[in-house]
């Protein structure tokens, strides 16, 4: 492998990189909690980005599945923007969910 090709590969997995953070924050409940501890040393913008989206929709799934009729709704519905965010973080593009995206951007701003 060139060394030109080796950096690009090491830079994938850098834990200062925003999209690594990003992805972490995707990986369950624990994960999220790695990806701010990883992101509260050296504050990258997609990760804190993203580390807003998640939690966010952790607080819409665990909210909305409390309602017995609206449960298996909230869960769908909470798994499309999961993989929606998922694909946004591992392609850096700092675009928000659709519908909730920048209430959880504003509510969230201090993280």
């Amino acid at each position: 492998m060139s060394e030109e090709n080796k950096d690009l590969g090491d830079n994938v997995f850098d834990s200062t990189n925003g999209k690594t953070i990003a992805i972490i924050a995707h990986l369950t409940l624990i994960g999220w909690i790695i990806a701010i501890i990883m992101n509260s040393s050296n504050k990258t913008e997609i990760g804190s980005f993203y580390i807003r989206q998640m939690l966010g929709i952790w607080l819409l799934i665990i909210v909305l599945s409390f309602v017995p009729v609206v449960n298996f709704v909230a869960w769908l519905f909470g798994a499309v923007l999961w993989i929606i965010s998922f694909i946004g973080a591992f392609n850096e593009n700092k675009k928000p969910i659709f519908l909730v995206g920048e209430h959880f951007q504003n509510w969230f701003k201090g993280i």
